[in-house]
């Protein structure tokens, strides 16, 4: 069975670092729902860079499937940009009830060999992005009722990560920043989740470190379904959870992936083997 997106028609999500990979994907699904979409991120023009894709790319691609939407540079570590994009976001679309916090650095590498300003940017792209982005859509999403506060981050299920202390710290750090988040706005009908990919996810990031070959890959798609799954629940009854795509999507009927993968058979558990070494797919 093939997954059904949800009609979104009418909602408005604040979506950080759209202009490649999984980001993007998940501005054009929920472009394609429906949903209109304020696209953020730091690149406004790649013509000088190997990277490809601007955030107005990813705007105007949202724009073509019917949508309205915004696109607003933002650099995750100014939290005086953070609060002026907020603004501009509300003020534009006068209502956002999503706040997807996708936007990440990642580096690999031990303790003796990462700097400590690398240890910086990883934190603040991160942890404090996280914290600063959600923070500033708080008042909001109280004042209009209620929303989803999503974040792409791993369930916290290890106390150490050897090799990636400084990136798992600050994956992590995001889910708790949300989880918390959970319990501090149940009341008032916001959700806070987080959602993680079982296997690894081709991007240009899973390239750059080499974690794995298209055999061990899911196209971003998969992600973003996951995510339409989570945006079509009641904030009411789902909150405060961190859970893996596989099983978002099976929750919603899927039983097949292979739509998802880039080569024949389903990829190893990869991405959740990253923080949590006995992670099983259930039977």
């Amino acid at each position: 069975m093939a997954f059904e997106p949800p009609d979104l028609s009418g909602r408005t999500a604040f979506i950080t670092g759209t202009t490649r990979g999984i980001g993007k994907r998940i501005a054009l699904s929920l472009a394609d729902a429906g949903c209109n979409v304020v696209s953020t991120g730091k690149t406004i023009d790649d013509s000088d860079s190997d990277l490809e894709g601007t955030i107005h790319e990813t705007a105007a691609a949202c724009e073509d499937r019917g949508v309205d939407s915004l696109a607003v540079q933002l650099d995750l570590r100014d939290e005086g940009a953070i609060e002026a994009a907020a603004a501009e976001a509300i003020d534009t679309f006068g209502e956002v009830d999503i706040v997807l916090n996708n936007a990440s650095a990642i580096q690999l590498a031990n303790v003796e060999d990462l700097p400590a300003d690398r240890f910086d940017l990883l934190t603040g792209v991160n942890v404090r992005g996280t914290y600063l982005t959600s923070r500033a859509f708080v008042p909001h999403l109280r004042e209009i009722g209620g929303g989803h506060i999503l974040t792409n981050a791993p369930p916290v299920t290890t106390d150490r990560s050897p090799g990636q202390a400084a990136y798992a710290w600050s994956k992590l750090g995001m889910t708790f920043t949300t989880l918390s988040l959970a319990g501090e706005l149940e009341s008032d009908n916001v959700a806070a989740n987080a959602f993680w990919p079982v296997t690894a996810i081709e991007t240009r990031a899973t390239r750059y470190f080499g974690l794995g070959t298209e055999e061990d890959w899911r196209t971003p798609d998969v992600v973003a379904d996951a995510v339409l799954e989570l945006l079509d629940r009641d904030p009411a009854e789902f909150t405060g959870n961190a859970v893996y795509d596989e099983d978002v999507l099976r929750e919603a009927g899927v039983t097949d992936f292979s739509a998802y993968n880039l080569t024949e058979g389903d990829p190893e558990p990869t991405s959740a083997g990253m923080f949590d070494a006995e992670y099983e797919r259930p039977e």
